[in-house]
């Protein structure tokens, strides 16, 4: 087990030390500077190169970033909060991130869920066709759009919700991006349900305790739900992690200060270590959630690790 753990440790580390380098190379093709103000001349503008040592050779920059990176330094804010450390920066605004994605997630699988067994209980029935409608228009429609027809129907005609994020009502600002960002997990878990609940309910082990005359609320808790949480639960890390990659826009519209709200600042103003700081926290959520359920998966079922092992 020891082996298989360090194997998959090894493999996410250079697997976000990629992700850095393709990052810092991406932003060193990038058009424009961090320091595009009309006031400054050449002379200045080399002098600012120069004092933050971007105009060190690339492979220079990069190892410097790395080391000072592993000491938890993430460089200085060039543009939003000049000579303001990254790290400060970043810290408020993920922690927002991190509740309205949570919100998000939970409200989202609780109505997965239940959308998800209602199809289920009502195969090859209206209920069972309309609950896969909502599931498809939750897949296919983008959150960005369910935020924009929040903020027009639901804040602005209704004025049941905050259309931009405010500090004097923050409980009531995050309402609309919950519901927004749990359009996409709602989807995805009612679809899994679905299926995972239909092959369960037909499944041997059902149709031994069926005939035992356990009653069916019992049957569907107790035995169905429970055997149909297993695959659900693994695939709850990795929407997780896209909901907060995909909550920039659905954070940007609705005003509020998370971390996509702050890379989208830092990307239009070309505040690069910002930017490398923003895009390598969410590349690092998500590889460590994939980690922990390979790990998870090596615990649960021996066979897995032994196949990965080889």
């Amino acid at each position: 087990m020891a082996k298989y753990i360090t194997k998959r440790v090894l493999v996410s580390i250079l697997t976000l030390l990629a992700i850095l380098f393709v990052l810092f190379l991406m932003l060193s093709l990038m058009p424009g500077s961090p320091f595009n103000d009309e006031k400054l001349n050449a002379t200045q503008k080399a002098l600012l190169y120069a004092k933050y040592g971007l105009d060190q050779p690339f492979f220079i920059r990069f190892a410097k970033y790395v080391a000072a990176m592993v000491k938890g330094d993430l460089g200085f804010s060039y543009v939003i909060n000049k000579n303001k450390a990254v790290s400060e920066m970043v810290a408020g605004p993920l922690m927002v991130s991190i509740k309205v994605g949570a919100m998000g997630m939970a409200l989202g699988s609780v109505l997965g869920l239940l959308l998800g067994i209602a199809a289920a209980l009502n195969h090859n029935t209206w209920v069972d066709t309309l609950c896969s409608i909502v599931s498809i228009m939750g897949v296919s429609v983008p959150s960005y759009v369910f935020a924009l027809l929040l903020v027009y129907f639901v804040g602005f005609k209704m004025g049941l919700i905050p259309i931009l994020y405010t500090s004097k009502n923050v409980a009531a600002s995050y309402i609309g991006p919950m519901i927004a960002l749990a359009m996409s997990p709602m989807a995805n878990v009612s679809r899994f349900t679905r299926s995972e609940m239909i092959d369960v309910l037909g499944s041997d082990y059902i149709l031994l305790v069926e005939a035992k005359g356990v009653r069916q609320n019992n049957l569907i808790m107790k035995h169905a739900l429970r055997n149909t949480l297993i695959p659900i639960i693994t695939i709850m890390g990795p929407i997780l992690v896209n909901l907060l990659t995909g909550s920039m826009v659905v954070e940007k519209v609705f005003g509020v200060p998370g971390i996509g709200t702050l890379m989208v600042t830092a990307i239009q103003s070309n505040d690069y270590n910002v930017v490398i700081a923003c895009a390598f926290i969410y590349s690092a959520l998500y590889i460590v959630m994939m980690l922990f359920i390979d790990i998870a998966y090596g615990i649960i079922d021996p066979r897995i690790r032994v196949a990965k092992e080889k």
